[in-house]
């Protein structure tokens, strides 16, 4: 409740129930069909002049993740959790833009008139800009990956966000693209006793600035 102002639906109950798993059940699958459709709604998160420049590696067999484990520091959640997805962001690169837009012209969304109008700010901001395309790829894959995270929490499974791991290493071993930058590792699956409950946080007055 906030200011005699209660806030409850079950989007809202999902995100303040998520925290970190820490203990996977290392028995447990998903089927592939749960794998495309957790990446599914990731996809569905915003990405800049709809570019959609993600790719997700879902690492799920015990030789793909004896391959990810040593390069990812050996964490547990590695090979304990279902699948450990290697959220993949790309640079940003405005060409593509006409055909990401192909869709919604087609469906009569957008006027063909104003693809233009995106491409060519996109060029702008990104062509001569390596670290704004870097910084892209970066947003890009922590969109996606959030929107999986609460959608993994909403359908009863835990996740792990993870920096720790090589990401040379990570990008030699999975044969990343050399426009493909290792955002970050996401492990999913189902949980086992012992976990926390989400942790507290700064209170709001600390981190907002009303101006």
């Amino acid at each position: 409740m906030t200011n005699g102002i209660t806030m409850t639906n079950a989007v809202i109950d999902c995100i303040l129930s998520r925290s970190s798993t820490k203990y996977y059940d290392p028995t447990a699958a998903l089927s592939d069909d749960q794998i495309r459709e957790l990446v599914r709604i990731g996809t569905t998160a915003p990405t800049s002049f709809h570019l959609q420049n993600w790719r997700f590696i879902a690492v799920r067999t015990p030789e793909a993740k004896a391959r990810l484990s040593p390069i990812a520091w050996s964490q547990p959640a590695i090979t304990e959790a279902a699948v450990t997805f290697i959220v993949c962001g790309q640079l940003a690169d405005s060409s593509v833009v006409p055909e990401r837009l192909a869709p919604l012209v087609e469906a009569g969304i957008m006027p063909a008139k104003m693809v233009p109008e995106w491409e060519i700010p996109a060029r702008d901001l990104y062509m001569e800009y390596p670290q704004r395309q870097r910084d892209e790829a970066v947003r890009t894959g922590t969109f996606g990956a959030a929107a999986m995270i609460y959608a993994a929490r909403s359908l009863g499974l835990g996740s792990t966000p993870m920096i720790g791991f090589d990401a040379e290493a990570v990008h030699r071993e999975f044969e990343l693209t050399k426009d493909e930058v290792p955002v970050m590792l996401l492990a999913v699956g189902p949980e086992r006793p012992g976990n926390w409950a989400q942790k507290s946080r700064r209170p709001v007055a600390d981190v907002l600035h009303l101006v």
